[in-house]
């Protein structure tokens, strides 16, 4: 099955979808809950929050279509949940949608992402008034059929290598019963007794980031901090295999990065040459939690992480416990592994 080999046609979005205002003028008075608070976002799937506010919730299987907001407006995300969605989107509803051909449409739809900025906005005629490119079996009905198949095809070729790859992961950890966290005895470290190397990055402008495939991290609180990906090489610093922590931004966020990346200056790196994988991801749960002590107006500066603590659990010898940290990270990747290949085989017998 191959793009190239069907015909395709211009459709509007107006004659392919019904759509509809969402309900959300203030995430602010959201309460705490468990239905998906879309907003005007790409990322995360447009999962911006959680609410219980029932009475603002838009049904799904329908396109989210992001029609204002800086950066994402011009988006569209198929939602196949229940949600509450920000006046910023509208959704749109045909009764051939389902979440194989939503996803085509998504991919599809995004091609006119250019059209629009922040300054030009997504309204509702022009909206109805986008044209896109589809699969078309007649020249005015779309091939849903194809489109349902081609992404299928696709999803399960993907699935098929997550399982391989997990396998070959989950035959590498060796799971062993160790203690309960709550048994093994704590005790306070100071950053800088913990990791030889503490290092800043270094600024780098928009402007002046050239495209790469290097990862640029800097102090975002997602997508494990990187902001983009670039090629510079001079007059930057590169650093691998280590934690970031945001100093300023979203201050605290904290990752491990087993790659090669270019730090922002909103970044300090952490590094200790005899720390793995596992201890790196055991301590980074814990910097992450200087995110509720510092802010905007508070940062972390050098003299500030040099005087930072976290709590770790002790060996015998009154030490950082690093083999228990490494084996409890390992027990916990091999039990979410396993049970995404318990799933994944229960989602195979359910089709």
């Amino acid at each position: 099955m191959k793009l190239e080999d069907t015909k395709w046609n211009f459709f509007k979005v107006g004659d392919l979808f019904n759509i509809e205002k969402c309900k959300c003028s203030k995430a602010g008075d959201l309460d705490l809950g468990k239905i998906p608070y879309i907003g005007a976002t790409n990322r995360n799937n447009g999962i911006m929050s959680f609410s219980s506010n029932s009475k603002l919730t838009t049904k799904g299987n329908c396109i989210a279509f992001i029609c204002d907001g800086q950066g994402s407006v011009g988006y569209s995300i198929y939602k196949y949940e229940n949600f509450i969605g920000s006046t910023t989107l509208k959704s749109g509803r045909n009764e051939k949608l389902n979440k194989y051909n939503g996803l085509f449409f998504t991919t599809c739809l995004d091609m006119n992402k250019t059209i629009y900025d922040y300054g030009y906005k997504r309204n509702e005629p022009r909206l109805k008034s986008e044209t896109i490119t589809l699969p078309s079996k007649i020249k005015n009905k779309p091939n849903y059929e194809f489109m349902e198949q081609y992404t299928k095809s696709i999803i399960d070729k993907k699935l098929n290598n997550y399982k391989k790859y997990a396998q070959t992961i989950l035959e590498t950890l060796q799971y062993k019963k160790i203690e309960n966290l709550q048994e093994k005895e704590w005790r306070e470290f100071f950053l800088t007794d913990i990791f030889t190397d503490i290092q800043r990055g270094k600024r780098l402008t928009k402007a002046d980031q050239k495209m790469g495939d290097k990862p640029y991290v800097s102090s975002t609180a997602s997508t494990n901090g990187v902001d983009n990906f670039i090629s510079n090489k001079n007059g930057v610093r590169i650093f691998s295999n280590c934690i970031s922590i945001a100093n300023s931004g979203s201050v605290g966020a904290s990752f491990y990065h087993p790659y090669d990346f270019v730090a922002s200056d909103h970044i300090n790196h952490l590094k200790n040459e005899e720390l793995n994988e596992f201890v790196y991801l055991f301590i980074v749960t814990l910097t992450n939690r200087f995110s509720g002590k510092y802010n905007f107006n508070r940062e972390i500066n050098d003299l500030r992480i040099s005087r930072e603590k976290i709590l770790l659990p002790i060996n015998s010898e009154d030490t950082p416990d690093y083999a228990y940290m490494e084996q409890y990270i390992i027990n916990m990747k091999h039990k979410k592994i396993k049970q995404y290949l318990d799933y994944l085989e229960k989602q195979k017998k359910d089709s």
